[in-house]
């Protein structure tokens, strides 16, 4: 990665399926796939560090009727 700028959620997981297709390929010098997946585990370890934050914050978003925040399974689309 040419760039020290911390990239958002969407653009580190997009980098992360980027080293994966490069891994998956196994054509890389050992050295370079090294670096890689050190990249990799890096990124994967941030993303599931806002993961778990946003959780937090959907969590203390969602409130019972005495105010209190109550945690509810999410209910995505069907």
């Amino acid at each position: 990665m040419a760039t020290k700028k911390k990239m958002d959620f969407e653009g580190s997981m997009a980098r992360l399926e980027e080293i994966v297709c490069l891994l998956e390929r196994g054509d890389a010098p050992l050295e370079q796939a090294m670096t890689l997946f050190e990249e990799g585990a890096k990124l994967l370890r941030e993303c599931t560090k806002q993961l778990d934050q946003a959780e937090q914050k959907v969590t203390l978003l969602t409130a019972g009727e005495d105010g209190q925040p109550v945690e509810e399974p999410f209910q995505g689309e069907s």
